[in-house]
């Protein structure tokens, strides 16, 4: 369904002559076809979804660590540039859980795997990437989890 919406996207951009988001789905679809090959080292056919939706919340954080540089150096157009990738990405990722959300589902997720000291940590997150991946900052869950387990 994904690969579909990108390529249905591309064209459609092509058509429009919208060079901002035909280069933005360029560069999402350049990134799955690394995680193909990297998927194809592995034994699998393709990258899943999961992990497509993962490589699209990085893409968001790299281009918010960029806007941060842009703007500290005074290029507001650059960090503009940046801030309209974001927008294209965010189009394609399922709608993000706020704070108390990722509390509840941390707290569901520690029950289910039986965490209970810092050493389980990789199972509640391990856990929580294969269930809900692209869905939230696996940043801000790292924090909850820690704070649940610390």
């Amino acid at each position: 369904m994904l690969r579909e919406d990108l390529q249905k996207t591309l064209k459609e951009s092509m058509l429009a002559h919208d060079a901002e988001t035909t280069g933005a789905v360029r560069l999402i679809i350049a990134g799955m076809k690394e995680k193909d090959v990297e998927a194809r080292g592995k034994g699998a056919k393709e990258a899943s979804d999961a992990e497509l939706l993962s490589m699209m919340q990085t893409m968001i954080k790299q281009r918010n660590d960029s806007i941060k540089m842009y703007t500290d150096g005074n290029r507001p157009e650059l960090a503009e540039k940046e801030k309209k990738e974001i927008a294209v990405i965010e189009r394609f990722l399922p709608k993000q859980m706020n704070d108390a959300e990722i509390e509840a589902v941390v707290k569901t997720l520690i029950a289910e795997t039986g965490a209970a000291s810092m050493k389980d940590m990789g199972k509640v997150m391990g856990a929580l990437k294969a269930k809900y991946a692209g869905q939230l900052d696996m940043g801000k869950a790292n924090g909850v989890i820690k704070s649940f387990l610390g």
